[in-house]
């Protein structure tokens, strides 16, 4: 038995101490600032209101100011904020961690700086704690389709974990892993993060593509849908996809497999990506959606940004010709300079279909 620390207490948080405690681990789940009326149904009632879900066996609520006493004698700590609480998370632990810990994200993202260089999330926690302590510390992270309703369901998920050191991916998985709760190792935390981060911003493009179907009024009297359009888009995401891991070096397949395409599916089915994509599709600009979508954090948009400031780079560094990533540019064009939201198909898989 081990000792786990879920920090952030939202679905997929909570969802993940599901099959920690079907392991018998330890299992502390302390809240953010933000998950306040979450802990507290925790400790009263041991319900996550969100989940619509009692609390595993065995699994302790925390509020953030008693993350000290939760932290203590930990193994393993694990990220549940979203890509915007990275930096918060990185501060918040840096007085707990001690030397052998292992710290394993499940958000999902990038950051580009100003020049636009990419750097993956775990890097950017990591450069939060102190320098001495970072080489002592072992991190990975989770990719890969999976809804936290599903999990805390106990449906079967796959999921992938990654590190740079594969001796803590294979710790981590058989702490984690159960017989519904089905995981990939590798040790290409880079291309794993890339995976999940693009995926994202390509959910979006399906999603746009559904709302064009609002916009030519909906489904016909014969039935006719926009399903056509929508599976071109997620081909050629997927074959962005793959571009884009290859310019960063790491293994293109993972494109097509769950960290690409298998969690690019799951998203697609749902949820406020897809709905951004309707309502952008429909013919509202970005400024307009967002003020729809007031109060949700939209991390698609968040990379969508990051990608147009890196597109530039790639270009002068020759790594990214001009006629390439059509379905990327697109969105960089609605969420970054607010266009009308319109895809060059005949640009798809590399140019002019053949007649």
């Amino acid at each position: 038995m081990v000792k786990v620390v879920i920090i952030g207490a939202g679905l997929m948080g909570t969802a993940t101490s599901y099959p920690l405690s079907d392991n018998g681990h330890s299992v502390h789940l302390v809240g953010t600032h933000l998950d306040g009326e979450i802990i507290k149904s925790c400790k009263e009632k041991q319900f996550h209101p969100r989940l619509k879900r009692n609390l595993p066996v065995g699994v302790r609520p925390y509020y953030i100011e008693e993350i000290g006493d939760a932290i203590e004698g930990a193994d393993v700590i694990l990220s549940g904020v979203n890509s915007l609480g990275v930096h918060w998370i990185g501060r918040t632990i840096k007085p707990y961690v001690r030397p052998g810990q292992m710290i394993i994200a499940i958000t999902k993202g990038l950051e580009t700086d100003a020049e636009g260089n990419w750097r993956i999330l775990p890097d950017v926690l990591a450069g939060e704690l102190d320098e001495a302590i970072r080489p002592q510390l072992k991190f990975a992270a989770v990719g890969g389709p999976c809804i936290a309703g599903e999990l805390a369901g106990r449906r079967h998920s796959c999921v992938v974990f990654g590190s740079r050191d594969f001796s803590a991916v294979e710790q981590l998985a058989s702490i984690f892993s159960t017989p519904y709760y089905h995981i990939w190792k590798t040790s290409d935390l880079v291309g794993l993060e890339f995976g999940a981060a693009f995926k994202n911003a390509y959910t979006l493009a399906i999603g746009i593509a559904y709302g064009m179907l609002e916009k030519a009024g909906g489904v016909d009297e014969a039935g006719a849908n926009f399903h056509n359009l929508a599976a071109g888009v997620f081909a050629q995401s997927c074959v962005e996809m793959s571009r884009l891991l290859q310019i960063a070096g790491s293994d293109q397949s993972f494109a097509y497999k769950l960290p690409g395409a298998g969690d690019l599916y799951v998203t697609a089915v749902g949820g406020r990506t897809v709905r951004l994509g309707k309502l952008l599709g429909a013919g509202k600009t970005f400024k307009e959606a967002r003020q729809i979508m007031a109060g949700e954090t939209l991390e698609s948009a968040e990379i969508i940004s990051m990608m147009g400031t890196a597109l530039p780079r790639l270009e002068r560094e020759g790594l990214v010709q001009p006629n390439e990533l059509p379905i990327l540019r697109t969105l960089v064009d609605v969420i970054v300079y607010n266009k009308p939201a319109q895809f060059p198909i005949d640009q798809f898989f590399g140019g002019k279909a053949v007649l």
